[in-house]
């Protein structure tokens, strides 16, 4: 077993664990778009950003991809994390505006605007579909093809593909393919619909004090401050 300290409590895993599965495992939720536990981690989206090492000497990992060590220390949800993630969310808000995963993403954590011109796309290249039709549907119908901006997922050649089995296991784990609750007709990038309360302890601490989803001190009292 490996012991590391975990949002300031001493826990241990076993060896080859990742720090997504170690915070699952301890249940302490970080959001993903491009992770799916049957599939091989890639850590694109990056919204599963986590702070490793001492405060000041720190740095962010995708904890999706980064795997547990000895004597580590892990904060999940600091300030500068829980910065990161509101600030990619809003990337992606202007990238796929249409997608209710992304918008309930959103309202999770508190992003009310958004500072880019959306672009209103179909694809956020999470690559979950490639790795599900690799992986899972033993296909390989489709892959991203090209590079930097002009990068997208299609079939080789961008031809029908004959490996294709219509199985729908692409659009099942897409994470835009789930039209936002106002349906085709959205009037604004970012809806809020389900706006959930952002963490007042962060206004006066570098860390998340609680780790429930939603957290029932935040809903009760929005201006908690901390004890003399």
């Amino acid at each position: 077993m490996i012991k590391f300290t975990l949002n300031g409590t001493e826990v241990s895993v076993e060896k080859g664990t990742t720090l997504l599965e170690a915070a699952n495992f301890y249940g302490i939720e970080i959001p993903t778009l491009c992770y799916d536990e049957g599939l091989t981690p890639y850590g694109a989206c990056r919204l599963c950003l986590v702070e490793i090492g001492e405060p000041g000497r720190s740095r962010l990992v995708s904890s999706c991809t980064y795997r547990v060590r000895e004597g580590m220390i892990v904060r999940t949800h600091s300030e500068r994390v829980v910065k990161s993630r509101k600030m990619l969310i809003e990337l992606y808000l202007a990238t796929c505006p249409s997608s209710k995963v992304i918008q309930d993403l959103a309202s999770n954590y508190h992003v009310t605007s958004v500072r880019f011109r959306p672009k209103n796309e179909d694809c956020i290249l999470c690559g979950l579909c490639v790795r599900m039709c690799d992986e899972q549907m033993q296909a390989k119908a489709i892959s991203f093809i090209n590079r930097g901006g002009r990068r997208l997922v299609s079939t080789p050649f961008e031809r029908k593909s004959e490996d294709c089995r219509l199985c729908g296991a692409c659009m099942y784990i897409c994470p835009t393919c789930q039209a936002r609750c106002q349906g085709p007709q959205e009037e604004s990038t970012i809806c809020n619909a389900c706006l959930n309360l952002s963490p007042p302890c962060l206004e006066h601490f570098d860390d998340v004090m609680c780790y429930m989803d939603p957290c029932v001190a935040c809903e009760l009292d929005t201006k908690r401050k901390p004890k003399e």
